[in-house]
């Protein structure tokens, strides 16, 4: 009994260690509020919607004292811009800084959590030689004003750059920034090295789509099965385009010697509509990016060069910004509507973390047709078969196939953990965590997500990777769901 007992409390404990992990787990997702629009809800509204979700950081381009000051108390990390235009006065006039620093952080710390300050916004590609050139100097003042306040080691400094830094990004393994650009990023990484702030990048899967719009690509850039594509350099597999962006960012930093300055994707995000003449968005692509990008940090499961971690990730937007000019696609991006409601569903609520994700979330680039064409269909990764089988009436489990690699089985179980199904049984703690291999954790979630789907044979396909069977996997007090009679 006093065994029992023991090993009753040992689960238990396990279980509240799983808890507190998932629940840490969220404070690397956070969001972009971009304030150019004209009906946006009012700060304590917007505040109040951020609480209701997991979203644990949130990223202003400005330093809007009526939203820092509606997210006090709230604990959510909050990060705020000095504008580029802020940047020659930064840089010259130590003053500046002190007064910026005065005006925008010492009246709403430490209430308002601010965590970091961005110095710019894509300062390095603006082709602004007199801009580049003071970011430097500006960065290190806004430091050395945050120390004389005594606020240096708890709020970090840093900017923000686009992909355009890297002259090179495929493969992964041969990132390395434009060497026109090298000289300035040194001194820019030698700061966040010093003082432990972040490389901040903004890489958008959905703007390489855009220039190459074929459906395999639409895949790999939605985290949906797709063959992957191998790195010739290193053989390792890559799944989706987020991880090979951010990998490509992880290898120039290396090749700098900066192996240990930490990468933050400062904005990423799909649009859920556009122009007729732009290639990728719409709801179901927005939808399956976000979401399953959202799915794939939970995983814990990291990048191939960076495994075991999540990078922390702003997603872009919050909210449309009505008032941006350019294409259509650029004042689609919000995942909320003003009126505070969603414009599609990716699990950030902490009442429903768990959406169910569309069965054809990949909406390809249609082929050019003439105006009487009619549209074409949109490419599902796992096609519905004309005349499909009847549901298995005996108990049957969706396993994969023999001899799949890591990378596949990788894949599919991104796939299906992106699909609304619980996958706390293979986290850590869980019942189905060990053993810990990606077979064994592929096996449970590829089943789950073909039992809650529908359990139709099309639900057990995975791209040809997955089949059915009357065997039940389950095993000690890892249960396998099942469906039908037994």
């Amino acid at each position: 009994m006093a065994t029992l007992r023991f090993a009753t409390a040992f689960v238990f404990l396990l279980s509240l260690l799983h808890a507190f992990k998932v629940s840490k787990c969220q404070s690397f997702i956070g969001i972009n509020y971009g304030q150019v629009a004209d009906n946006l809800p009012p700060p304590s509204e917007t505040a109040k919607l951020l609480q209701s979700t997991s979203i644990e950081k949130v990223r202003l381009y400005g330093a809007d004292p009526a939203m820092i000051k509606a997210l006090a108390n709230t604990g959510i990390g909050i990060v705020i811009g000095a504008a580029d235009g802020d940047i020659p006065a930064l840089a010259s006039d130590p003053n500046f800084a002190k007064s910026w620093i005065n005006s925008n952080v010492i009246p709403f710390y430490p209430a308002s959590k601010i965590i970091l300050i961005n110095v710019g916004n894509e300062v390095m590609t603006s082709n602004d030689q007199n801009l580049m050139n003071q970011l430097l100097p500006a960065v290190q003042n806004v430091q050395n004003a945050l120390n004389e306040a005594s606020l240096g080691g708890k709020i970090k400094v840093s900017t923000v750059h686009s992909m355009a830094v890297l002259r090179q990004s495929e493969p992964p393994s041969t990132g390395m920034f434009h060497p026109n650009l090298v000289q300035m990023l040194k001194g820019l990484l030698s700061f966040n090295n010093a003082t432990g702030s972040p490389f901040e990048i903004n890489p958008y899967p959905y703007f390489a789509y855009g220039s190459d719009p074929r459906p395999e690509t639409l895949n790999y850039c939605l985290f949906q099965p797709n063959p992957g594509r191998v790195d010739s350099n290193t053989n390792i597999k890559y799944t989706n385009m987020f991880d090979a962006q951010v990998d490509a960012v992880r290898s120039a930093l290396n090749a700098m010697g900066f192996k240990d300055v930490e990468i933050v994707v400062a904005e990423t995000g799909w649009p859920y509509k556009g122009d007729s003449n732009e290639v990728g968005p719409s709801i179901e692509n927005a939808k399956a990016y976000n979401g399953n990008l959202i799915a794939h940090l939970r995983s814990m499961v990291g990048t191939p060069l960076m495994p075991g971690k999540s990078v922390d990730t702003y997603l872009f937007a919050l909210y449309d910004e009505d008032l941006k000019p350019g294409a259509g696609s650029e004042r689609a991006f919000g995942i909320y509507k003003p009126d505070l409601t969603m414009t599609y569903d990716i699990g950030l609520s902490k009442s429903s973390q768990a959406p169910s994700m569309p069965k054809t979330p990949a909406t390809a680039a249609p082929t050019p047709v003439s105006p009487a064409s009619p549209t074409p269909t949109p490419v599902s990764p796992s096609p519905k078969p004309v005349s499909p089988s009847p549901k298995p009436n005996k108990a049957s489990w969706c396993v994969p196939k023999v001899g799949l690699s890591d990378a596949q089985l990788q894949t599919n179980l991104d796939y299906a953990c992106g699909h609304g199904i619980d996958c706390s049984p293979i986290q850590p703690g869980g019942a189905c965590f060990d053993p810990n291999t990606v077979a064994s954790h592929a096996a449970y979630a590829m089943n789950l997500l073909y039992q809650t789907a529908g359990r139709n044979p099309w639900n057990c396909d995975f791209s040809q990777t997955a089949t059915l069977s009357s065997n039940n996997p389950s095993y000690n007090n890892c249960v396998y769901p099942a469906g039908g009679s037994t």
